[in-house]
């Protein structure tokens, strides 16, 4: 790590998850070991109470994970690069979203971006359409890596035939030995930032709310999470609970088996993590000192194997740590409810289908939301992995346009169709086309209906 420039920090923050890992330490949290949350300050009355306060914009950056390639849609290029809609990318809006809050509030709000060594080269090549967002060298953050550990010796990864795969980046959580080794931290206290507003580049809900940056900056809380409503489709999500009087973040990988009936009984645990977190810089300063350099998380141990491609290939362990369970390391860390509309990521081709169709609304400031025959609740979409799990193979289904999804409630999509912008689908639909050959899908509306073609 030393010989391939790793900061101090990410070292140090790896050998703690090496050590995890050297004792065979599962991260398992037991459901006797913790309690429910069953309520939490609620963003409505956030905004009925406080007034956004715009100076406070000066003192804040916006910050966005944009690591990640969506190599589960087929993708080899930064995800934030694909179009939400013709000709406009995911980074396209959010750098329009930081232009807004710019120019409405006369604040020069500062815009940071996570790349990975994987996105960088892709990202500082689109931003170059956006020159008035800044100099690229100004707004990124590149994230570490941590080698694969070989999963039988415990020892760095060896192959040889493509050596650049015997390193992985080490979770979203590296961001925290990202902005204390680079310099960043204290660069951005040094010009009066005290507050960042962390999200990912997928989710174009996820936008600066002043009234939310006023709510944290009064309740002198060095971290905070917004979470939401779990649904049956979150049941395998993270979700946040208490032990000892501090929040934490669980995963799935972290419930024993024994457990997983309460992890996923949503009336239970009703908040899941959105990944819209909130920190406040001099307090993550003082916290990564009193740890030595770094700050200790929770190791998620990642079984694969070092050619991704190659299922012979050696077993490996990638040590990976998780931004939000950093909840824990604060006794005073605080979360808040937030409506379903500050939550819209793109994991799944049927996620983009989603946000494609008028199911979501683009405002002229960037952000992204639910119509608003939606009421925050997302069209349920299923569509058959063998025809549609690529993002080429989306895109093939929509040479002709999206489909109208306001009114749908669920829709559920098997062999190779057509869409269009004049099939309208309404309540619950489902399409099947038994051949191998593309069919397209009747225009005009279709309401509770089984569509075969």
């Amino acid at each position: 790590m030393l010989a391939e420039n790793v900061s101090e920090a990410a070292i140090r923050s790896f050998q703690g998850c090496y050590e995890q890992l050297v004792r065979n330490e599962t991260g398992l949290i037991p459901e006797s070991e913790i309690q429910p949350v069953d309520s939490l300050p609620l963003l409505g009355e956030i905004v009925g109470s406080r007034r956004p306060r715009p100076e406070l914009l000066e003192q804040c950056a916006v910050l966005k994970l944009n690591g990640g390639l969506g190599t589960g849609m087929g993708l080899e290029k930064a995800k934030s690069l694909l179009e939400v809609r013709p000709g406009v990318t995911f980074l396209d809006l959010i750098v329009r979203q930081v232009l807004h809050f710019r120019k409405s509030s006369g604040s020069n709000l500062r815009f940071l971006l996570l790349n990975s060594f994987s996105t960088s080269e892709d990202t500082r090549a689109a931003l170059a359409r956006h020159p008035e967002i800044g100099d690229p060298n100004a707004i990124e953050l590149l994230q570490n890596k941590v080698p694969k550990v070989d999963a039988a010796t415990l020892e760095p990864a060896q192959w040889p035939a493509h050596p650049e795969m015997e390193w992985c980046p080490p979770g979203h959580g590296d961001l925290y030995a990202v902005l204390a080794g680079s310099g960043a931290l204290d660069r951005l206290l040094a010009d009066g930032v005290r507050y960042v507003f962390v999200s990912n580049s997928d989710n174009l809900g996820a936008t600066l709310d002043p009234a939310l940056l006023a709510w944290f900056a009064d309740s002198g809380a060095p971290f905070a999470m917004e979470v939401t409503a779990r649904t049956p489709s979150d049941r395998k999500g993270g979700h946040l609970a208490e032990r000892d009087g501090r929040l934490l973040l669980r995963e799935s990988a972290q419930c024993p088996d024994a457990d997983l009936d309460a992890f996923q009984d949503i009336t239970r645990h009703r908040f899941f993590n959105t990944n819209n977190l909130w920190l406040r810089l001099d307090r993550l300063k003082e916290a990564i000192e009193s740890a030595g350099g770094f700050l200790p998380l929770p190791l998620i141990r990642n079984a694969k194997t070092v050619d991704p491609r190659d299922k012979k290939s050696p077993k490996v362990f990638q040590l990976e740590i998780a931004m939000g369970a950093a909840i824990a390391s604060f006794p005073d860390a605080a979360a808040i409810e937030v409506p379903r509309r500050r939550f819209a990521p793109v994991k799944t081709t049927s996620d983009l289908l989603a946000l494609r169709s008028d199911a979501y609304e683009i405002a002229e400031d960037g952000s992204v939301r639910l119509a608003p025959e939606r009421r925050d609740v997302p069209p349920r979409i299923e569509l058959d992995d063998a025809n549609y799990k690529l993002v080429e193979q989306l895109e093939a289904a929509l040479a002709e346009g999206a489909p109208s999804l306001k009114k749908c409630s669920s829709l559920k999509v098997s062999g190779p169709v057509s869409f269009s912008d004049e099939v309208i689908l309404e309540g619950e639909v489902e399409i099947a086309n038994s051949s191998e050959d593309r069919k397209r899908i009747p225009a005009g509306t279709h309401r509770d209906a089984r569509i075969e073609i």
